[in-house]
This record gives C-alpha cells, sequence and structure tokens, in this order.
C-alpha cells in the first residue's frame, strides 16, 4: 500500500518558501543567479586505490561461502558487494508480522536486516531474561535466514535507540561500580548478557550457514549516550557514560573535537567487549563498531561505520546540513575527526538517517526525495556499504514498571515511526519507492562499483550547503569506465533547476561528453546516476542520460532496464563496432562510423535490442515513476520485473510458491510483467484481465471484491474521540488504516484503559494500523485524547509556516477535521 502524502509534501513545500528565512537570503546575496548552459569537466585519468588485505576479519561457512574485508570493500566469494542494511527492532514490532516485514524489506532491495538486542526490555528484572513473543530474538533471526536476508544484530551493552537508559536497566544504577568501563562488577554484567545472547543465536551465525555475518560491540562508546530515565523535570541530564567519559559525551550525533586522555582505556574496552562476545559463540565475519565522532573502535579488528543525520533533531533549531555535498568519504568519513586511519577500511555509511524520530521539543517533517539524495551522495563518495536507521519503524512496548521509551529525550511514549520507509504499522511510504532505484542498482552492479575510486571536480571544497548555483557531481571510475553522480538537493532552504548541462570527463584512455551534443536539465530536488565506458555483454556504451535500474540473470536471454531521471531527455551512446540496433519501439537511431546513437521520449517506454554478433541484450527504458513501481520477482526459475501500483511480496525462492506473488494494494491495480510472458496468470480472488495492445510488457488489471468499511465514532468534546474496532478483518483485507486528521499538540490511544499508541503532532495525519488491535481481548473501542496546541509551543518553527503562524494568533486549538479509513487488500497472482 501507498500512503497518501498530499499533505506532507505541501507541508514542506511551502515551508521550504518561508523557512529558515536568513539562510535563504544568505544564498541569495552569494549566488544572485543561477548559472544556465554551462559544461563541467573532471579529470578521472589518476583515479586509483591501493588495495591492502590486512584487517583481521572475515570468515568462511561451512558450506565454503567465504567474506573477506580489505580497505576499499567487501568481498562474497571473491565478487565485491555492498551491504544495504535496513535497521528493524524485533521487539518493537509484533512477532506474528514479522515475516510480512522482512518480505517488504527485501522487497525494497535489502539486502541485510540490523537489529537492536535492548537490555533492559530482556531483563528488566534483575536475573530475569525473557526472550519470549516479541522479544524472541532468535525467532526473528530464523526468519531473516528463511527469507535469505543476512543479519547484523547489535548486541549492546549499551543501544541508545530512544529507549530509556540507552537500553542499560535501571536496577544497574544501583550497582557498586561505573557502568560502561572495564571495572569488572560492569564486564561481570556485561558478559551474563551476552552469554543470554549468544544462547539465543547458537547455530545461526555464518559459520554456521545462518544468516547473521555481522555483531555490533557497544554503540558510540566514548562519544554519546543517553539520560538515565531516573530523573526529575527541570534537572540537567545525568547520561549514561562512565564518570571518566562525562566531559566528552555528546547529546546525539555530533563532531567530537576533544582530545579524550582515556581514548586508550576507551578501545581496551571495546576489545574487551569483543572477547567477551566471541567467548559466548558469537564468532562472526564482521564486528562493526560506531566510528563517528572519535569514537572508540577495535584497531585492525572492527569495521568502523559511519553516519549521516540531516535532520537531527538534538540541535535547537533547523540548518542546512552538509551531507548532500559530495566528499571523498574513503579519506574523510562524516562527523570527523575520527579515532581511526579512513583509509585502512571501507567506507561504510551504515546508519543513515531515513527519517528522524520526533520528540516533544523538535518536530522536522523529512521529504522522501532528501533520502535518496543522501545515498546518491554517499554512494558518489565512495561508500562501499550503506544502511538505514531506521528502515522500518515500530512501537516500542511498555515495560512492568515504566515506559521504555527515552521519556528524558522528550520521545513518543510508543510511537518509533521515525518517518522510516517502512512505517511503524507497516505502511510503505514514497521513500520506499524512490529508494528501490537505488538498491536494484546497488545488488546487480556492486562488483563493479564497488571497486571505482571517488574523483571530485577541482572546486568542490568551494561549494558550500547555501551555494546553489553549481553543479554538484562526482564520478567513480576504475580503468577509464564509471558512473556519473549529480545531486540537485539541499535541505531546509528552496532548490533551484539546473539547465543547460553538459559534462566532460578525462580518462586516462580519452575524453568524453556527456551528451555528445547539446546539453542536459535536472530539475530541483533531484539527483541522477549516469554511466560511462560501460560494458554491455561486450558492446561498450559509451554514456547514458539515463540511469541503471537492475540486469536480468538470464545468460541466454540477458536484458539490463534503465530509467530516465525527471525532466532529463534519455539517449545512448554506443561505440560503434559492427553494432547492430534492431527491435526499436518508441526510439530514434543515428548512426556513424564512430558511434550509435539512441534517442528515446522521456515519456517511455522504450525498447531497443543491441547485438554485437556475439550476444544481443534487450534494452529497456521506462520513467521515473514507472521504475518506482518496479519489483524482482523469480519466474520458472528466472528473475523477472513486475511494475505495479500495489505492492509486491515475492515469494522466497526455492519454494513451490515461487511463480507467486502476493499483492498489497487497492482494490484495482495494474501489473506489467517484463521479459513479456505467454502464460496467463490467475488471481486468488476477483478478476485478472489481460491487455493485449501492449508491444513491450505482458500487462494485466486486476479488480478485488469490493469491501466497504467506514470508522464508526464519536466525540465527546474536541479533547475525546472513540472509534468503534473491527472485530476482525474482514476477509480479503491486509490490514485497515485509521487516519486521523487533527491538529492539537499530542494525540494518545488507549485499548481498555492502556496506552497502545501516541502520536506528536508534525501537520500531517495520524495513521493507524487497526489488524494488530482489532479483536484484542474483545475491545470493542480505541479511545483517543488530545492535548491543545498553543501559540508558544516551542516547536512551531518546525511546521508548516502558514499553519505556525495561525497558531500564533489563535487561542490554544484541539481540532479533529476528519476521521477516515484506507484499506489494504491482499491477493495471491499465480504465474
Amino acid at each position: 500500500m501507498i500512503t497518501n502524502t498530499i499533505t506532507p509534501n505541501l507541508s514542506y513545500c511551502l515551508r521550504q518558501k518561508t523557512l529558515t528565512a536568513l539562510l535563504v537570503l544568505t544564498a541569495a546575496v552569494a549566488h544572485p543567479c543561477i548559472a544556465q548552459n554551462q559544461t563541467y569537466t573532471i579529470d578521472v585519468s589518476k583515479a586509483s586505490i591501493k588495495i591492502k588485505n590486512e584487517l583481521k576479519l572475515g570468515g568462511r561457512a561451512k558450506n565454503g561461502d567465504q567474506i573477506s574485508v580489505n580497505n576499499y570493500y567487501i568481498s562474497r566469494n571473491n565478487k565485491a558487494i555492498i551491504p544495504i542494511t535496513g535497521e528493524f527492532h524485533f521487539s518493537r514490532y509484533p512477532e506474528q508480522y514479522w515475516e510480512e516485514s522482512i518480505k517488504k524489506m527485501k522487497a525494497g532491495g535489502i539486502n541485510m536486516i540490523a537489529t537492536y538486542v535492548f537490555w533492559n526490555i530482556h531483563e528488566e528484572e534483575e536475573g530475569k531474561f525473557d526472550f519470549s513473543g516479541d522479544k524472541n530474538l532468535r525467532k526473528f533471526i530464523s526468519l531473516c535466514a528463511k527469507n535469505d536476508i543476512l543479519a547484523i544484530v547489535r548486541i549492546g551493552p549499551f543501544c541508545h535507540g530512544e529507549i530509556r537508559n540507552g537500553g542499560l536497566p535501571d536496577w544497574i544504577l544501583s550497582k557498586p561500580f561505573s557502568i560502561r568501563s572495564n571495572d569488572p562488577g560492569y564486564l561481570h554484567y556485561a558478559e551474563v548478557l551476552y552469554n543470554q545472547i549468544g544462547k539465543q543465536l547458537k547455530g545461526l551465525y555464518y559459520k554456521d550457514g545462518g544468516p547473521i555475518i555481522g555483531i555490533q560491540i557497544e554503540n558510540e562508546y566514548q562519544h554519546s549516550a543517553a539520560p538515565w530515565g531516573l530523573t526529575y523535570p527541570g534537572q540537567p541530564y545525568d547520561f549514561t557514560a562512565a564518570e571518566q567519559d562525562q566531559a566528552a559525551t555528546h547529546e546525539g550525533v555530533s563532531v567530537a573535537d576533544e582530545n579524550n586522555p582515556f581514548a586508550d582505556a576507551g578501545n581496551k574496552h571495546m576489545k574487551i567487549l569483543k572477547s567477551l562476545a566471541q567467548g559466548a559463540g558469537m564468532d562472526v565475519p564482521i564486528y562493526t563498531v560506531t566510528g563517528w565522532g572519535n569514537a572508540a573502535v577495535i584497531p585492525n579488528e572492527s569495521l568502523p561505520v559511519t553516519a549521516g543525520y540531516a535532520y537531527p533533531t538534538w540541535v535547537p533549531k533547523a540548518e542546512l546540513s552538509p551531507f548532500y555535498l559530495y566528499k571523498n568519504l574513503h579519506q574523510s568519513p562524516d562527523y570527523s575527526p575520527v579515532r581511526y586511519v579512513p583509509t585502512d577500511y571501507p567506507a561504510f555509511a551504515a546508519e543513515l538517517g531515513s527519517g528522524i524520530m520526533n520528540t516533544y521539543t523538535r518536530r522536522p517533517l523529512v521529504p522522501a526525495n532528501s533520502m535518496d539524495a543522501l545515498i546518491n551522495r554517499c554512494l558518489g563518495g565512495g561508500a562501499n556499504g550503506i544502511g538505514y536507521y531506521m528502515y522500518h519503524g515500530g512501537s516500542t512496548p511498555t515495560g512492568n514498571h515504566y515506559f521504555f521509551s527515552d521519556e528524558a529525550y522528550g520521545a513518543p511514549k510508543i510511537s518509533y515511526d521515525f518517518q522510516a520507509p517502512i512505517g511503524e504499522y507497516g505502511q510503505v511510504k514514497p521513500s520506499f519507492h524512490r529508494l528501490k532505484l537505488l538498491h536494484f542498482f546497488i545488488n546487480d552492479f556492486a562488483d563493479l562499483l564497488a571497486p571505482m575510486v571517488t574523483t571530485l571536480p577541482a572546486n568542490n571544497a568551494e561549494i558550500k550547503p547555501n551555494n546553489l548555483s553549481t553543479l554538484r557531481f562526482a564520478v567513480r571510475s576504475a580503468n577509464g569506465s564509471g558512473f556519473l553522480f549529480l545531486n540537485n538537493f539541499q535541505d531546509n532552504i528552496p532548490n533551484t533547476d539546473k539547465k543547460g548541462i553538459s559534462i566532460r570527463i578525462k580518462t586516462d584512455k580519452n575524453e568524453l561528453r556527456i551528451p555528445f551534443t547539446g546539453t542536459f536539465n535536472l530539475k530541483a530536488e533531484e539527483n541522477a546516476i549516469f554511466p560511462f565506458q560501460l560494458s554491455i555483454n561486450g558492446t561498450i556504451l559509451s554514456y547514458a542520460t539515463a540511469q541503471l535500474l537492475l540486469k536480468g540473470d538470464d545468460p541466454q536471454h540477458p536484458y539490463y532496464v534503465f530509467f530516465s531521471p525527471d525532466g532529463v531527455v534519455p539517449e545512448f551512446s554506443f561505440i560503434n563496432n559492427s553494432l547492430k540496433v534492431s527491435s526499436i519501439s518508441n526510439a530514434t537511431i543515428n548512426t556513424t562510423k564512430q558511434r550509435v546513437l539512441v534517442r528515446c521520449a522521456s515519456a517511455g517506454p522504450a525498447e531497443f535490442s543491441i547485438s554485437n554478433g556475439n550476444q544481443t541484450t534487450r534494452i529497456l527504458l521506462v520513467d521515473k515513476k514507472t521504475a518506482t513501481e518496479a519489483y524482482e520477482v523469480m519466474l520458472n526459475g528466472k528473475k523477472t520485473v513486475v511494475f505495479s501500483n500495489a505492492l509486491i511480496l515475492p515469494e522466497q525462492s526455492g519454494t513451490p510458491q515461487q511463480n507467486s506473488i502476493t499483492v498489497l494494494g487497492e482494490s484495482t491495480y495494474n501489473l506489467k510483467v517484463y521479459p513479456k510472458i505467454a502464460a496467463k496468470p490467475s488471481i486468488s480472488s476477483g478478476k485478472l484481465s489481460a491487455i493485449a495492445s501492449d508491444p513491450i510488457f505482458a500487462s494485466y488489471q486486476a479488480e478485488l471484491p469490493n469491501i466497504s468499511l467506514s470508522p464508526d465514532y464519536s466525540s465527546a468534546n474536541s479533547r475525546k474521540l472513540a472509534v468503534k474496532l473491527p472485530e476482525q478483518l474482514p476477509a480479503g483485507l491486509n490490514d485497515i488504516f485509521l487516519d486521523i486528521n487533527y491538529t492539537a499538540d499530542t494525540g494518545m490511544g488507549f485499548l481498555n484503559g492502556e496506552l497502545v499508541t501516541d502520536h506528536l503532532f508534525r501537520g500531517t495525519p495520524w495513521e493507524i494500523g487497526l489488524k494488530r488491535f482489532a479483536g484484542r481481548n474483545s475491545t470493542k473501542e480505541m479511545s483517543f485524547y488530545f492535548r491543545p496546541i498553543t501559540k508558544d509551543a516551542v516547536y512551531l518553527p518546525d511546521l508548516d509556516p502558514q499553519l505556525a503562524t495561525k497558531i500564533r494568533k489563535s487561542a490554544p486549538i484541539v481540532k479533529v477535521d476528519k476521521v477516515s479509513y484506507r484499506l489494504e487488500y491482499q491477493s495471491v497472482i499465480k504465474f
């Protein structure tokens, strides 16, 4: 299901026009006009990297599968890979829906899941460990294995994650030792915790044929901490850090210039924790540590990962982020300085803010197109691993004695939606679809991209976040072949279209111009990746003003899929070495002795074949919107692309159902299958009709039996709302989303007097998935309480400016404008 984002997008557009007025004025003064029709140049002829294999990382599975790590990338069976890690906290989501969510993450291109083991959730009372129900770590990792997705387990002891005390149990505060230190008393309890986690994970490690490829030791050690939950209103934060580290402890992720005199002790502590983890059986190829902001590492034995939060809530107001400017991340990680030599390790940007957790005092709205712009920038900067915090939201459980959420920082009591690509209730958001475009590309072309070196334009250091006139671009290349990265997004400031662009790239073999003649445009808030000197089964693609999406896996009938970025006229320039181009659909061809130029309509779709005498390869071009509707499925053992305005969840490969797909969405949806198939599929309910006129795809329209449902609700007063819950979901539905469009300070939802959901107002509807609540304990209704928003609310600068102005001029407001249902249908199609 694709959620309705009209309100958020409108809010963001309005906010761009008025938010951060001083920054906008500064940009206008520094750059009074936007350059047009400009040729940019970049020299990649000296691009090279010295590969070293000196890290004590890597491992082998019992089936011979092997992971190795050099100073630039990770390899699996001697083939470079780029991990795409999505954070998903199993203890924040109902156990019965874990597998559905893992399938959604895999459908979005995620190839590895990271999850925290929050100590206080599993041992709320000393000596009483609980790994049952929603806390069943072993079951969660087993489901990752079942669905062929790797895992990184973040074992603490300290985690943060907006959990009370950062995951440390309250009772440990009473112990006579220094926490997060080398005190033997603390290390004893850390060892007890690790032994309990080790029992849960036994047999699930990579060496055993399981999915656990990595273990993260601690989190932000000697950099950040959480406030203790045992506090008083107005009291300064008392951070969960060793006494010796308090002076160097930061609130949130930030740059740390301090020279910590206890750095050696910190690195030693990390090494001790690693040995305790290994002693508990946690033997994995990769041990990760958070390496940003001078945090402690395990030199040569751990992989320091980096972060990037463009919309942080731990700063007092919105700022222009540096994370949309290209830089060489292998040489200069974000949040530098760091406590390691960056060029000795791969650049793994493993904690990128795909959204942000709002707090009571800060409520930024993160636009969907900020997320893929951030990933484009990281990849262009040399990142050979990317990860999202969070990729899947959730709901923080309630303990026996207190809320587990980080109340001291003003986090919601329950909601941990994080504005993530997959939300708190499993709802798929626009960012999910935009990020797919990069994930599919990475998964299919990592072996090409990972060894490529970043080159920046000569003037790159002069580009600042408020510079909106100069094109932001970078190149990754190796042996004269590479990818051109372009980014035209900057947060919290109005962006501008870039028109009349051409790029000259000088390689060690030749110089090429993109495009060969003329120019291209790049729309505001968009980004793109163009290949050059790319070998497609022996045919050299000099360049394309289209972005690679994916490729087929059938060597007998190969195909490549591209998409055209919005506003860009797509063209493909091939070296004419006895090249034949045929089967042209919606494309024109121009041939000279040196090259063959194929130009396609931006709207697409277009298809053509290239043949060099040895191999014929089909090329499919679609527009960007269609590309965001792409899913990879296995039909008859071959990778097939299904384009749909619904969500496609393939079955795991190797099962009898591998020729079927589960579809979630509206009651009517479309399917386009590529390569085209002849067999007519069947649907589990409703009607599936073939569209015979499509020359490129096998196209179908599905019509499911319509279900008529609307919420039954009542209001006792402006602050109180009661919604009757369905006793169970009607057959054919996967979920019912209750949308509450309201204006107030906060909203709280109760079942049987228990707080089960809450929401910090930020100008967007409150979405609640009801399937987890329907029929629960014979509950008949969910009741809501809203608190008024006042003219002096500290978070008003984060809201839509027009709304904030209205609130400042009004008496306290609490108003529910609309209560509605959105139905998510479920069907199964068999091919």
